[in-house]
């Protein structure tokens, strides 16, 4: 199972059999909106408040992933999800109602492949049949809780990221007719000393490349073996550093086409978005909504998303500290062949 120092190989080749996303107005106004399963028209979605507005966004993307997995839900044996509230609680009271055994896990904006890679991993290793991966945010949460109310009103600079409001889930099983997951790469904590939480991207762009070398280094493939390696929201700043950080590297990423989810669920010329989107649910609804149907389409038979995260909080920025980074890998393919 493990491939050199950081990465795990799936033998038996865990199945995505079903996924589902979920978003707000903001994201079915960008390019990829045809993509999502369900996009609602207002922030608040008809709830009292945020926070549980974003648990309607997770609790929903997971009864559709199920449905679209065409699975009971007691068929499910274990649930693994986070997102960025403290106490991870959009996770722990959507897993109240779906009534499943729970792993909550936090890694930040990264937590779509910590989930995914971990869901592969009990798959793969024979502790479950079918998992559940999921992972949201909301625009609103994330501000009230890291930076400010959004009746405070406040301006921020081109540096900053626009929190993407949506959720994303999954379902891995270990058989069954779907995109099959390869592989996974787990990030170590790379900081670099930077200290603004309004520019997030340069923050984690290290941590990317670190997790990149990684994955090529421990399963020997090259970015040439990928037709698209997406990182998960480094957006307008920290995807050109990460660029330009490979390269130094001596790195071919011009084997391969290199992306971002950030720069792809925005229209950034024409959406107030700052550098692009960030959040739990950036890489989510990117890699279960649109990079999934392209897979499924054959215009993709295989990607790398390298989820990205700043592993903050306000108390932690409040007391001076830099922000903590990390990044994880996972290789999904149409699965034709290994």
């Amino acid at each position: 199972m493990l491939r050199g120092k950081q990465s795990w190989w799936f033998e038996n080749r865990p199945v995505i059999v079903g996924a589902a996303t979920v978003v707000g107005p903001d994201e079915g106004e960008g390019p990829l909106a045809a993509d999502f399963d369900l996009v609602h028209p207002e922030l608040d979605m008809q709830q009292k408040s945020w926070e549980k507005a974003e648990r309607l966004l997770l609790e929903q993307a997971s009864e559709f992933a199920i449905q679209n997995a065409r699975i009971e839900r007691d068929q499910l044996q274990f649930y693994i999800g986070g997102d960025l509230m403290n106490q991870i609680i959009s996770n722990s009271f959507a897993a109240r109602s779906l009534g499943v055994p729970y792993l909550g896990v936090f890694g930040a904006c990264s937590t779509s492949m910590e989930t995914l890679a971990l869901a592969s991993q009990l798959v793969d290793s024979g502790a479950a049949d079918h998992v559940l991966a999921g992972t949201c945010s909301h625009n609103c949460t994330a501000e009230k809780q890291f930076r400010y109310p959004t009746e405070y009103g406040s301006q921020k600079p081109p540096t900053a990221q626009y929190t993407v409001t949506g959720a994303g889930a999954a379902v891995i099983a270990a058989s069954g007719d779907g995109p099959v997951v390869e592989c996974a790469t787990i990030g170590k904590i790379v900081d670099l000393g930077i200290k603004d939480p309004f520019n997030m991207g340069a923050a984690m762009a290290p941590a990317a490349v670190d997790t990149i070398q990684a994955h090529f280094n421990d399963t020997g493939r090259k970015p040439g073996d990928y037709d698209l390696i997406v990182t998960g929201d480094l957006a307008g700043v920290g995807h050109p550093i990460a660029n330009e950080l490979l390269l130094q590297n001596g790195v071919p990423m011009k084997d391969t086409v290199f992306g971002d989810c950030g720069l792809m669920v925005f229209d950034v010329n024409k959406q107030k978005v700052q550098a692009g989107g960030s959040g739990c649910g950036c890489s989510a609804v990117v890699t279960y909504g649109h990079l999934l149907k392209r897979i499924k389409q054959g215009e993709l038979g295989r990607i790398l998303v390298v989820a990205t995260g700043a592993l903050l909080s306000p108390l932690s920025f409040q007391q001076g500290e830099s922000i903590p980074c990390i990044a994880h890998a996972v290789a999904i393919s149409a699965g034709k062949e290994k």
